[in-house]
C-alpha cells in the first residue's frame, strides 16, 4: 500500500464513506481501505481540512463533508440526470397541470437544474441555476430526509446554518429533525409559503443505486388550490422512475 499514490488512497476513503449508510469509525475505515492506522488518521485529517470529510468527535466516527456533496452535485449538474429528467418532468406537468422542477444538493442549499413551467401558473423563483436553502424547500427536505442523521447534523451544526427567508421554517437542528421525521413518515416532503408566500410544493427524492438521494423532484402550486395527495402520488412516481433509470433498471 505504501506505493499507492496519496490521491488514490483519498479516493478510496471517499468511495468507502459514500457507500456506508452512516459515518464510520477509524478502525472500520482502516480495515476497508487497507491503510495503516496512523496513515489513515493523517489522511483523514487532511481531508477534513479540505472539507471532504467531517469528524463527528462525540461518536468517534468520520463521514462525508460538504465538499464531497458539492462534488456530487457537480456530477449531477454535468451528468445525465438533467437529460433523463426533462421528459418525465414535462409529463408530470401535463399530468398535474402544475409547474415542476428538479433540484440537487449543494451544501446546505439546493440548486435547481431543470424546470418545466405549466401554462397559466404563477411565476416561480426556482429558475435553473437558482440556489435556495435546503431546509426551507420541499426538494431540499426530500433530499435531507433520505440522508443519515449524522450527515444532516454535519450540514446544520448550529443555528447559524439556518437561513431565514420569510420568518417561517425550522431554525434549529431539533426542529429540522422533527420535520424530516414527519417527511419520512408521510413519504414525501411539503413546503407551504416558506419560499414564496401563497405558494406550496410537494417533493420526493431521487435515489441512486446506493439509496443515496441525488436530487429532489417537486411541483409547486397555489396553496389550497390543488389536491396534495394526488400531487404527491404523481411526484413520487416520477422520482421513482428517474431513480430506476439512473440505476439502469
Amino acid at each position: 500500500m505504501s506505493s499507492v499514490p496519496a490521491a488514490t488512497r483519498a479516493l478510496r476513503v471517499l468511495s468507502f464513506l459514500a457507500s456506508q449508510p452512516e459515518p464510520a469509525a477509524l478502525d472500520h475505515i482502516v480495515r476497508a481501505v487497507g491503510l495503516p492506522r496512523s496513515s489513515a488518521y493523517h489522511l483523514l485529517n487532511a481531508m477534513i481540512a479540505e472539507g471532504f470529510v467531517t469528524h463527528l468527535a462525540d461518536e468517534h466516527r468520520y463521514g462525508l463533508g460538504v465538499a464531497a456533496f458539492e462534488v456530487g452535485s457537480g456530477y449531477s449538474r454535468q451528468g445525465p440526470l438533467q437529460r433523463i429528467a426533462r421528459r418525465p418532468l414535462a409529463a408530470l406537468v401535463d399530468e398535474t397541470g402544475q409547474s415542476a422542477h428538479l433540484a440537487v444538493s449543494h451544501g446546505t442549499a439546493v440548486l435547481y437544474v431543470v424546470e418545466e413551467r405549466a401554462p397559466g401558473r404563477p411565476p416561480l423563483v426556482t429558475d435553473v441555476g437558482v440556489r435556495l436553502p435546503a431546509h426551507l424547500t420541499a426538494s431540499g427536505r426530500a433530499i435531507l430526509a433520505a440522508l443519515p442523521a449524522a450527515q444532516v447534523r454535519a450540514l446544520f451544526p448550529d443555528r447559524d446554518a439556518f437561513v431565514d427567508r420569510h420568518g417561517v421554517g425550522p431554525t434549529s437542528l431539533s426542529a429540522l429533525r422533527l420535520l424530516l421525521s414527519e417527511t419520512r413518515q408521510r413519504g414525501y416532503a411539503v413546503e407551504r409559503g416558506e419560499v414564496t408566500p401563497g405558494l406550496a410544493s410537494v417533493a420526493a427524492a431521487v435515489l441512486d443505486h446506493n439509496g443515496h438521494p441525488v436530487a429532489g423532484v417537486a411541483v409547486t402550486y397555489a396553496d389550497g388550490e390543488a389536491d396534495e395527495a394526488a400531487l404527491s402520488r404523481a411526484v413520487r412516481a416520477t422520482a421513482a422512475g428517474l431513480g430506476r433509470r439512473l440505476r439502469g433498471v
